[in-house]
C-alpha cells in the first residue's frame, strides 16, 4: 500500500510552492491547442477515408483519436478553471467549442466540477461532481434493492464500460430542474453544436459512417477519462474527512492522487496524474503541473499511486470510518 506523506492543514508551505506556476503562457496554451486539435482533425479525416476500405482500419485509429479527445477535454477543463488563458472570454469561447467536441456542456459541467473542488474528500458534502461512494454503515442501512443497485453501479464493467459512455452520450444531453438558466443554455448550445457538426460530417461521409467513427472514439475516450477521474480520489491510501476536520491543502495532498504514468499516457492525459498539485491550485495550467512537481523537492515526498494501486482501487467500494480507509465489500463483511 502506498503511504501519502503526512500534511497538516496548518502547514501552508505547500500553497507557497505553487505561486510561481499560476500564470498561463499564451504560447504554451496556443501550442497545446495546435498539437491537440490538428491531429484530432487529421485523424478524423483519415478515418473518414479508411472506413470506405474497412471498419477494422478505423478501430485502432479511433483509440488514438480517443487519446486526443482526452487532451481536448483537459483544455476544456482548464478553461473552466480560468487557467488556460488570462482572458475569461477566450477561456469560455475555447471551452464551449471543445465542450461540443467532447460532448460536454461547458457551464453545466464546470458548475459541478467547481463544487467538487470545494468538497473533495469531505464525507459530509458528497454527491456533486464525485463518484457515488457510501460508508460501511450507510451501506448496511440500505434496503436489499438499493444494496444491489450500489453494487451494480460500483462494478468496474458497469461504471467504465457502460456508465461512462452513457454519461457523455445521453446524460450530458439532458437538463434537470436543479440547473440554473446558464447551465440549461449550456446544455442546449452543446446539443445544437453536436447536431450541427454531426450533420456537416454526415453530409460528406454519410450518417452511418459518422456513427461508426464517433461512437468508438467517444466510448474509448469516456471509459479512459472516467477511470482517470476515479483514480484521482479513490486509491488505497486516500484520506477523507468529516467537515469539521476538512482542510483544503490537507485534502489536496492526502485526498488527491499523484498517478505516475508513462510519458506517452501522461502527454495524452494532459499531466492530470499530478492531481494533488491541481487540487492545491486549479489556476495552474496543465502544462505546468509536471514542472511544479519536479522543481520543488517537497513534492518528492508524495508517494505516487502505481498501476497496481490504481487497479486495486477498483475493488475498494466503501469508506470504513473506523479504519479510515476505503475497503472492499469483503473487507467490510457486507
Amino acid at each position: 500500500m502506498t503511504q501519502k506523506t503526512p500534511v497538516s492543514g496548518k502547514d501552508k508551505s505547500w500553497l507557497k510552492l505553487i505561486t510561481a506556476y499560476k500564470n498561463p503562457s499564451v504560447g504554451g496554451s496556443i501550442w497545446q491547442i495546435i498539437n491537440s486539435l490538428i491531429p484530432y482533425i487529421g485523424l478524423w479525416i483519415l478515418m473518414a477515408y479508411a472506413i470506405h476500405i474497412s471498419w477494422w482500419l478505423v478501430l485502432p485509429l479511433s483509440i488514438v483519436t480517443a487519446g486526443f479527445t482526452i487532451r481536448l477535454f483537459i483544455i476544456f477543463h482548464d478553461c473552466g478553471h480560468g487557467s488556460f488563458f488570462k482572458s475569461k472570454t477566450v477561456n469560455d469561447t475555447i471551452g464551449i467549442i471543445f465542450g461540443i467536441l467532447t460532448f460536454t456542456p461547458y457551464y453545466r459541467w464546470h458548475h459541478a466540477h467547481l463544487v467538487h473542488h470545494r468538497t473533495a474528500g469531505n464525507l459530509d458534502k458528497r454527491g456533486v461532481g464525485d463518484v457515488w461512494t457510501l460508508t460501511v454503515e450507510e451501506f448496511k442501512n440500505l434496503t436489499p434493492g438499493k444494496k444491489f443497485m450500489y453494487k451494480v453501479f460500483r462494478n468496474p464493467f458497469v461504471m467504465f464500460g457502460l456508465g461512462a459512455p452513457l454519461m457523455f452520450l445521453i446524460s450530458n444531453r439532458i437538463t434537470r430542474k436543479s440547473f440554473n438558466r446558464k447551465e440549461r443554455i449550456s446544455v442546449y448550445v452543446t446539443n445544437a453544436g453536436i447536431l450541427l457538426l454531426a450533420f456537416a460530417i454526415s453530409y460528406f461521409i454519410g450518417f452511418k459512417s459518422y456513427l461508426f467513427i464517433q461512437l468508438p472514439v467517444t466510448y474509448f475516450a469516456s471509459a479512459a477519462g472516467v477511470f482517470l477521474f476515479y483514480v484521482q480520489h479513490q486509491f488505497p491510501d486516500v484520506h477523507w474527512y468529516r467537515d469539521e476536520e476538512w482542510d483544503y491543502s490537507t485534502v489536496a495532498i492526502q485526498g488527491a492522487s499523484y498517478l505516475r504514468l508513462p510519458k506517452v499516457f501522461q502527454w495524452f492525459s494532459g499531466n492530470i496524474g499530478y492531481h494533488h498539485i491541481h487540487h492545491l491550485s486549479s489556476k495552474i495550467p496543465n502544462y505546468k503541473l509536471e514542472q511544479c512537481h519536479v522543481e520543488n523537492e517537497q513534492f518528492s515526498k508524495v508517494t505516487p499511486v502505481t498501476y497496481k494501486d490504481a487497479f486495486r482501487s477498483l475493488k475498494l467500494r466503501l469508506w470504513d470510518e473506523s479504519r479510515q480507509q476505503l475497503v472492499s465489500f469483503r473487507q467490510a463483511e457486507v
